[in-house]
């Protein structure tokens, strides 16, 4: 009889499904799922989703996700971000990696420094108390973590304060335990080298019971820990810990339960956890400072604010503040939230923000930010961010989000550490195996094999990249450079070139109308007022230029009829039925327009000068050139030549004419430049560099229109004062606008990059070193011990060095001291 249970489907499931037009799409997907082993699909074309009954024996969720996708749909997906407790080496976080890498279409990026986890997911198909449920199943624990603000990070310090006197207490006790064992070694020791007879100075059964709460009470975490691991099907330095101190432990307790001859090693046993406790300890402490960048944000929000209501001033609560509520800042006072100033001047101390130390200007008008510091008179604000939505939070948010990240560097780690202790295991019984045949005594095997597994450290090589990626985010925004996550601080390093926008990036991005030349019979106030009014709809910098000096001479505008935009050239119109173009030069050319000799001969003087020219003509005849001025930021030519000095090609790209191009171009030393590059083809540009050089272009812009160059570049980088999207679209963004802090970040993902080399050389070559000479019995096992604690305290305490590096400010850096990367020319 046929057994219809093993061949029919038996679980149902529905997800939803993202990019479905017609019926026809739905009928697609069903036609796709539906080839698959025992699947039948349903899709609802106007619900989006997709119902399943099929099989678990035959297929896998993930089967049906692929299968989805390859119909060329997608499954949309969440995020999330879990903080995992209870991972104590680099094989605890492949674990939980893989744990949740089985579930179907997630992926997971896990950070052992900070015990985070971002996690992506199908929608529909799991949750986050799923994804929760999967890690406490390998034996770990998980909550969501939350926004990172006052009060979270207030619990995290009575967390770790708690924790700390929890692993004090425990170091303690098993310190007062392991002294006398520890003290008797040390006499013994003396006696050998005196050549006399060594013997036990303590009765075997007090060692016994000195031993016993260290190894059974205090130890008991390594115990439960590693019960969880080899459930989960895995091994991590739980184990290692548990075989070796067991191993040694049992053999000295059967020694002294029967009174049988030989050496006993509790002291060993003993010693090896309380050392672990101790570097547990200090590693806790070590960790706390790699993230002390967010503390120090957090410290900075101002607690109270003074609001004025019904022309009152009230101290009130800052976070109380809503958008909309105006507030005063009285001079010597921090800013409590966003805001809009209303009324007053003043200068404000941003240094916290952007790293810059001279005070800004705020007028009516101006922008201030939360945690600045106002310095001179009283400022009255429009409040328009407040809580998670000020600068300052945002800071902190990306700051926690790109400490938390992985940087690419790490997947090597990963793949090593998800095998280093199976491969320690075998070591240890193999040099069990072999020190007992070829000795022929058991106690020197044993010792040796212990001492091969307590060496054995995989938590140096799960800290030595995370670490330096949190102390050098952290470094970034003390500097203020906000680096959008750990694999774009170590990406940084290796540009060849960078690509410069001019207006915002190179120049201040703030036009002005310096010169209106006029032909004969035109007045200057008729061509700005027409100027003016054709330009009056438009955010361009031009136009803002031109309309700012309107508004200073109380133009008034004209009405503007069939006004049209020519995207990169101008714009036209009707005024009083005369036709009205305002323009590019080589755009009014293009058009026939008619110009004059005389003003013909303005032009080239004016493009000598850098200025920006726009052409006004009515009725096919010029009346007038508008030259623009955008002053350079004074720290340009400084960056361009540290740029140069640190082996970067340096290409500038413009909208502009090819004659203002060459001239400011000139100004600040570059020269290779591309001008007159129409908004859509900036991105053009960038990925012919990167064809050219095989990739490796950074864009520096600040414009919407920079958007599409900045996602295209291999590392973009926003100024801070730029668009919203630009800013979105960049991995790194300068928050003081100082085109300095393009290079210091280069130089702090160089110096970061060393210092992870650093700490995985050492990593590696203290395992290469130790296991041998713990095998070939050179090594107690107590010394091994306390070499495999302290090893992850040095990985980190090296990169907390990272701490003292300084940007090399406007002075040129050494090329081969700065890049390990060959730079090619353009």
């Amino acid at each position: 009889m046929l057994d219809t249970a093993a061949v029919s489907p038996s679980t149902s499931t529905h997800f939803p499904v993202q990019g479905m037009t017609c019926a026809a799409c739905a009928a697609s997907i069903e036609r796709v799922l539906n080839r698959l082993p025992s699947v039948r699909a349903r899709v609802n074309f106007a619900g989006e989703q997709v119902h399943v009954m099929y099989d678990p024996r035959q297929i896998a969720v993930g089967a049906l996700i692929d299968g989805v996708r390859a119909a060329g749909f997608a499954v949309p997906t969440a995020s999330v971000t879990l903080d995992i407790a209870g991972m104590s080496c680099a094989s605890c976080a492949v674990a939980v990696e893989a744990a949740l890498h089985a579930l179907p279409g997630v992926s997971v990026a896990l950070n052992l420094a900070t015990a985070k986890a971002r996690v992506d997911y199908p929608t529909g198909l799991l949750d986050p108390s799923a994804l929760i449920e999967r890690v406490r199943y390998a034996g770990y624990d998980a909550a969501v973590s939350v926004e990172v603000d006052d009060a979270e990070m207030a619990a995290r310090e009575l967390r770790e304060k708690r924790v700390w006197r929890e692993e004090l207490a425990r170091f303690a006790l098993a310190l007062a335990l392991t002294l006398p064992l520890l003290a008797q070694m040390f006499f013994m020791w003396g006696d050998a080298r005196h050549g006399e007879m060594s013997m036990d100075l303590l009765p075997r059964w007090l060692q016994w019971l000195l031993a016993t709460p260290v190894q059974c009470w205090i130890g008991a975490r390594f115990y439960r820990a590693a019960f969880k691991s080899l459930r989960a099907g895995r091994a991590n330095m739980d184990v290692l810990v548990v075989l070796g101190t067991s191993a040694a432990y049992i053999y000295s307790a059967v020694l002294t339960a029967f009174s049988l001859p030989g050496h006993v090693y509790f002291e060993a046993s003993a010693a090896i956890i309380t050392l672990i406790l101790l570097g547990r300890w200090l590693e806790a402490r070590a960790k706390r400072k790699t993230s002390s960048a967010i503390r120090a944000l957090l410290q900075l929000r101002p607690k109270r604010a003074k609001l004025e209501r019904d022309g009152q001033l009230l101290e009130v609560d800052a976070g109380s503040l809503r958008v909309g509520d105006i507030f005063v800042v009285a001079a010597g006072e921090s800013v409590p939230v966003d805001g809009e100033v209303l009324g007053g001047d003043s200068r404000v101390d941003e240094a916290m923000l952007s790293g810059e130390s001279m005070p800004v200007s705020k007028t009516v008008g101006s922008r201030i930010y939360a945690a600045t510091v106002n310095q001179l008179g009283m400022l009255r604000a429009r409040a328009t961010g407040v809580g998670a939505h000020t600068m300052l939070a945002q800071i902190i948010r990306r700051v926690d989000e790109a400490q938390g990240s992985k940087a690419p560097i790490q997947h090597l780690v990963d793949k090593i550490a998800s095998v280093f202790v199976p491969v320690v295991m075998v070591v240890a019984l193999l040099t069990f195996a072999v020190t007992w045949w070829v000795g022929g005594v058991f106690a020197p095997a044993l010792v040796n094999a212990v001492a091969v597994l307590v060496i054995a450290c995989p938590c140096a090589l799960g800290l030595a990249t995370p670490t330096a990626i949190m102390v050098g985010t952290g470094l970034g925004a003390r500097h203020g450079i906000l680096i959008r996550n750990a694999e774009v601080l170590e990406r940084a390093r290796s540009l060849r070139s960078l690509v410069l926008d001019k207006t915002g990036t190179l120049t201040r991005g703030r036009p002005q109308l310096t010169d209106v030349l006029v032909s004969a019979g035109t007045s200057t106030a008729y061509a700005l007022q027409v100027a003016a009014s054709v330009e009056s709809g438009s955010d361009h910098p031009l136009a803002r230029a031109i309309s700012q000096r309107a508004r200073q001479e109380s133009v008034a505008l004209r009405a503007v009829e069939a006004l049209q935009t020519v995207p990169g050239k101008g714009m036209r119109g009707r005024i009083d039925a005369g036709d009205v173009m305002l323009g590019s030069p080589r755009w009014l050319a293009e058009c026939d327009v008619i110009v004059d000799a005389t003003l013909s001969a303005m032009l080239d003087a004016l493009w000598a000068q850098a200025k920006t020219v726009v052409g006004l003509a009515v009725d096919g005849h010029l009346l007038a050139w508008l030259a623009v001025a955008d002053p350079l930021r004074e720290t340009s030519r400084a960056a361009v030549a540290r740029f140069k000095a640190n082996g970067l090609a340096v290409l500038m790209l413009t909208g502009d004419n090819r004659h203002t191009a060459e001239a400011l171009a000139g100004q600040v030393g570059i020269s290779q430049f591309r001008a007159e590059v129409l908004p859509q083809h900036k991105a053009d540009e960038v990925r012919q560099l990167q064809a050219a050089l095989g990739g490796h272009v950074g864009m520096v812009g600040d414009g919407i229109n920079d958007a599409p160059a900045l996602a295209a570049a291999d590392v973009s980088f926003a100024m801070g004062a730029g668009s919203d999207i630009a800013v979105e679209a960049a991995d790194v963004v300068l928050l003081g606008g100082d085109l300095n802090g393009v290079a210091t970040a280069i130089e702090l993902s160089a110096a970061t990059v060393r210092k992870i080399r650093q700490n995985l050389f050492f990593a590696f070559f203290y395992n290469v070193l130790g296991i041998p000479l713990a095998a070939f019995g050179l090594l107690n096992p107590v010394i091994a011990g306390a070499a495999m604690a302290l090893s992850s305290v040095s990985v980190l305490s090296n990169s907390l060095l990272l701490n003292r590096w300084r940007p090399r400010g406007g002075e040129p850096a050494a090329p081969q001291q700065v890049f390990s990367s060959k730079r090619v020319p353009l």
